[in-house]
């Protein structure tokens, strides 16, 4: 299991990444320069931005909470981002103590903060992998030195798969290659930014992706419903992410405007 002090891995500061553009979005420290410059670029144009951001680290919360309830002791988060209070593993071992949790990054600068992420509940575990969503291979077999795929587990990639094309990426055949190796029990979690609820301000926002060596996709409801195919999707089904069973300060922040994320949750049967 890779550690920060294993892989001495540089940060490119000279372009933005995902990870640190979103941490600015969420009011941490962990970014650069550059990534402040794309995050406002960006929030200029889609005002939701912000708040899609808050949004999808509460869905995590509230998906990560009910597959523990559920009784899923196991989790892998890829593309888990720069560490923002509470974390995965916070939730999961909230729950149940002895929960176990991988990580999954490409960004050195997560790797950097790992050191925060594997401080975990002493009954459970928590580790990181340093690897890209797109090597499948390589992120199933490290992650299977702590955790055991021939029983359930949460497999979470939340604001991720916009990232990930069709035709270069085969996304459908890369998550459909993840939950293949996952048991009958299993949950897949994810949300994804759609310009179906906001169309110009989406579309402005991932042509300023992609300008900045970013790929972005946004994906329409049946593209995004496509990922649960041969799954049993939990209630509320696929849903603007705000909606997927709200707590109350999800309710709350409705008021403040839309967010063009979806967000589902779905059981391997």
């Amino acid at each position: 299991m890779t550690t920060p002090d294993a892989v001495p891995v540089p940060i490119d500061t000279s372009r933005p990444h995902p990870a640190r553009v979103y941490d600015w979005w969420l009011g941490g420290k962990d970014n650069y320069p550059v990534d402040e410059e794309l995050a406002r670029k960006i929030l200029a144009v889609d005002g939701t931005a912000v708040r899609g951001a808050r949004a999808n680290r509460r869905f995590m919360q509230r998906a990560v909470r009910t597959a523990a309830e559920a009784g899923v002791r196991q989790f892998l988060d890829i593309g888990t981002g720069i560490p923002t209070e509470p974390n995965l593993h916070q939730v999961a071992q909230g729950v149940a103590a002895e929960s176990r949790v991988v990580y999954a990054d490409n960004d050195p600068i997560v790797l950097r903060h790992a050191e925060a992420l594997l401080r975990g509940s002493v009954e459970g575990g928590t580790d990181y992998i340093h690897a890209d969503v797109r090597d499948p291979d390589a992120i199933l077999r490290q992650a299977g030195e702590s955790l055991d795929f021939a029983r359930p587990v949460a497999l979470s990639l939340v604001a991720l798969t916009h990232y990930l094309s069709d035709a270069e990426d085969d996304v459908y055949g890369l998550l459909e290659t993840y939950v293949k190796r996952l048991a009958p029990g299993s949950f897949l979690i994810l949300s994804q930014v759609t310009p179906d609820l906001n169309p110009e301000a989406v579309t402005r926002a991932a042509e300023l992706f992609r300008r900045s060596g970013t790929p972005f996709h946004p994906r329409t409801l049946p593209e995004f419903s496509r990922f649960f195919t041969g799954l049993e999707l939990l209630g509320p089904g696929v849903i603007p992410v705000h909606g997927w069973r709200p707590e109350p300060q999800d309710v709350a922040s409705q008021a403040e405007g839309i967010v063009p994320v979806y967000a589902g949750v779905a059981v391997k049967r």
